[in-house]
Parts: structure tokens; sequence; C-alpha cells
């Protein structure tokens, strides 16, 4: 049986070690005090709420699947139906169903709503006319630079902008299409109208699944139950600080525990690790790994969860929340209203309203940059802005995820090929996380299984 050392024991890492199972001796080293990385579940006023991700992509399957495998697959839920809604321009403004990534597939749905100015939506309404010739496959451009030719750049900042936001902490101007909007790329490579070739995806059948799952009891459950599941050796508070190559052709690792030092062999290394870590660890092994892994941007965030007495939220408009985009000026991004979300929240706690509220995008730092109190009160205001007043709070908590997003910049998907192709020539060292594929949950899943697979086929 091979040896497998797993730095980071966040989802990525985790699912790595469930995939070599009964195959291989795992030890999986976490530098906090906890796993799961960014799928935690804390409590308020003890209530039960996830701090990190509340949520998990069902439309591709990797994450849905791990969960059911751990005995989860009871216990994942839908949320409650309703529609996508933008505060801007001073209301909470329901999107039209049938958008697609935030672009209308029936842009004249959008008459009245006030999401557009009528130049907007005209402007908007004339993208089916546009000549477009197909995009090379060898040509990256960021999300603003295409779209904007197409749809507008007012229904590109309204719009578009503001589930970026939800999703990377980042801005259209400065994403890649190919890596942050994969499905649109492979849209704008066959050239033509992006509203019409979304309307045929559409016409061809809407997926019978919620875009998204949860978790009763918080999404946070998962990488427990996937680390219980694994049978691997998991060391917290335990920072890898060196990988060193031994005659044999395994891999060492130095790292540091509470109690010292701490030394470790095994056959095989997965970084599953946030891009600037990873690039740490391979600095003297391979430069151009190094380089690259560097030269990836994040973003930092956060989250502020906070309880409310139900009986004075009476007012507060139905629905799962609201997106912000950036150009109305306000601080927060989006707002999540987890008690109408999630039924088993409002069960477990009928007589709070429970919501989250989430602040910072890239290159915005200035925003957090205050104690977390001022994080709060900018918090509760901006949210009696937009919903209606509902009080003070009757418990608050701010969680800071510091460079927690990585930032798929134009570029990104050749940036990858390079790292792995670098990486390739280290055997026994493989790579995991949200830095290559995909930031969300699933996507880390596929990395994490991936990489274990390449362990013994690679």
């Amino acid at each position: 049986m091979r040896s497998v050392i797993v730095i980071g024991g966040g989802i990525s890492g985790l699912a790595a070690a469930w995939q070599l199972r009964g195959k291989a001796d795992v030890t999986v080293l976490e530098s906090d005090q906890r796993i799961g990385g960014k799928l935690h579940t804390s409590t308020i006023g003890g209530i039960p709420v996830d701090t990190g991700a509340e949520s998990i992509m069902a439309l591709r399957p990797e994450a849905v699947e791990l969960a059911q495998e751990v005995g989860l697959g009871t216990e994942l839920c839908d949320p409650a139906t309703a529609p996508t809604t933008v505060w801007t321009r001073g209301q909470l403004r329901p999107m039209p169903a049938g958008h697609v990534l935030g672009i209308p597939t029936e842009p004249r749905a959008l008459a009245g709503t006030g999401l557009l100015s009528d130049e907007g939506l005209e402007r908007l309404c004339r993208e089916e006319e546009l000549p477009a010739g197909p995009l090379p496959r060898d040509t990256d451009i960021s999300v603003a630079g295409y779209l904007s030719e197409r749809i507008g750049q007012e229904a590109v900042d309204r719009l578009v902008e503001p589930l970026l936001g939800g999703v990377y902490a980042g801005r259209a101007d400065r994403l890649s299409l190919r890596a942050a909007m994969p499905r649109l790329a492979a849209v704008a490579e066959h050239g033509g109208s992006i509203i019409g070739a979304l309307r045929r995806v559409r016409a061809a059948g809407a997926p019978k699944v919620a875009a998204v799952q949860g978790v009763r009891g918080g999404t946070g459950r998962l990488p427990i139950a996937v680390a219980q599941a694994s049978g691997a050796r998991i060391l917290t508070a335990t920072r890898a600080r060196e990988l060193a190559p031994t005659p044999s052709g395994r891999w060492r690792v130095c790292a540091q525990t509470a109690d010292g030092p701490l030394v470790m062999e095994a056959d095989a290394v997965i970084l599953a690790l946030p891009a600037y870590a990873a690039a740490e660890l391979l600095r003297g092994h391979s430069p151009a790994a190094h380089e690259d892994l560097s030269a990836i941007q994040h973003a930092n965030s956060a989250v502020i969860t906070m309880a409310f007495d139900r009986a004075r939220t009476a007012s507060l408009p139905e629905g799962n929340g609201f997106l912000v985009p950036p150009v109305d000026g306000h601080v927060i991004k989006a707002t999540s209203f987890l008690t109408n979300k999630w039924s088993w929240l409002q069960e477990s706690a009928p007589g709070s309203f429970v919501l989250r509220v989430s602040i910072g995008r890239a290159g915005e730092d200035k925003e957090l940059d205050v104690p977390d109190r001022h994080l709060i009160r900018t918090a509760v205001s901006e949210l009696h802005l937009a919903a209606g007043r509902m009080g003070e709070p009757t418990s608050a908590r701010v969680t800071r995820w510091d460079r927690s997003l990585p930032q798929y910049g134009v570029g990104h998907a050749d940036r990858v090929e390079r790292i792995r192709e670098a990486v390739a020539k280290l055997p026994g060292i493989e790579l995991s996380g949200a830095a290559y594929e995909g930031v969300g949950v699933a996507a880390c899943v596929a990395t994490g299984r991936k990489a274990a697979r390449q362990v013994f086929e690679g």
C-alpha cells in the first residue's frame, strides 16, 4: 500500500483522501485548528449557520455524489424557489425568469422592471442583430471586454456584474471569459448572437434539479462526513513548511505543530492549498510553477451573519435575498435571507430571522479594513435601505475570509496549463483546489478526486 500526504484539509484535500481510502495510507495535514476550509458551520444565538459556502452546485454532479456517498444523501435539500433579485436604483428588483448568468434570453421581459434604463434595454435588444464572428479558441478576453460589445455596458454593470461578484468576488473587466464563464465562452466560439444561442440552450430543456443544494444543519457537515468516511489520519494545527525529495524517490514533508517540528515521508504528496501556499512549497523544486502560482491574485471578503427578532421582520420582502451591482456604490455585494431560503433553518429557529451579508470585491480592501463592529453597522444600515427597517440584530458575527477567492484573470487557463505541465515534472506531486478549474465546491471536489487518481495513474 502506498503512502500519501495530503497538505490541506479543505474539501479538495478531503475529497482526495476519500478517493484514496483503502488504496493508500493517507495523512492529511491542516494548518488550521479545524478541517473544512471555506465550508464551516457555526452558531449564532444558538442557531446553526454556514459562515462559509452555504450550498453546493447541483448542476454538476461531483459534490452531490460525494455527499451521497458519505451518508448525507437524505440530508440534501433544495432552496426555496425564488427569482434572482437585484438591489439597484433604490429598490429590490426581481429579474425575469429565463436569464443565464445574468444574460436574459428574453430581453423585452426586462421592460418595466427598472433594472435597465430605456437606452440600456434597447441596446440589449439589438444584440441579436449584431454581426459576430466566432471567438478563436486560442484567444482569451475579459468578461466585460466581450459582453460589453454584445449586450452593452449597462447590462454588464447591472445584470452580469452582480452575479460575478457573488461567485468570484471579482470584476467583469478583470475576470477571464474562458475561465470564469466557460459555458458562455463555448457559445462565443460558435459566433453569432449570444442571446439567441442561450435561448436555444434553454429551449432544449431546463435542468430538472435545483441549481444548488444545501445540507440540513449546514453545509459545514460535508467536510466532516468526508473526513470520517475517508479513514485518513488527520492532523490539525499542523503547517507544512518544506518539501524535499528523498534519495529513494519519496517526498519528505517538514511541518510545524504546537508541540514542535514534525517530519514525515510518503510516496506522493497532494497539495490541496491556495495558489500562494502551494507556490511557497514548490519554490525550490519548480521555479516555473512557483512563478505562475504566485501570479494568481486573491480577493478578501467577509460574511456578516445576523439574527433578528422574527416579529420585527414581518415587512421583509419575500425571496431568498438579493445581489448588488457595484455601480450603485453600496458596500454590501449580496444578502442571503437564510430563513426564507432553507426550510430546515426556519424550522429550527421559528422565533428568529437569520440572514447573511457579504462584503468584499477584488481591489476593494478599504471596505474591509475596519473593525468588525463597523462592518456590522454598515451591513445593518444598508439592509434597512434595501429591505426596510427590521430593528437591530439580536446576534451578529463577522467572519473574515482573507485571500479566500482566487481571481481567474485573462489568460488563467493558459497559466493553469503551464502550472500543471511544470508540476508533472515532479513525480509524486499533485495539485488540487480552487485555484485551477473552478472555485465552487463541486469543482474543488473534482480536482481533489482527480489528484488522487493521478497518484496511481500519473
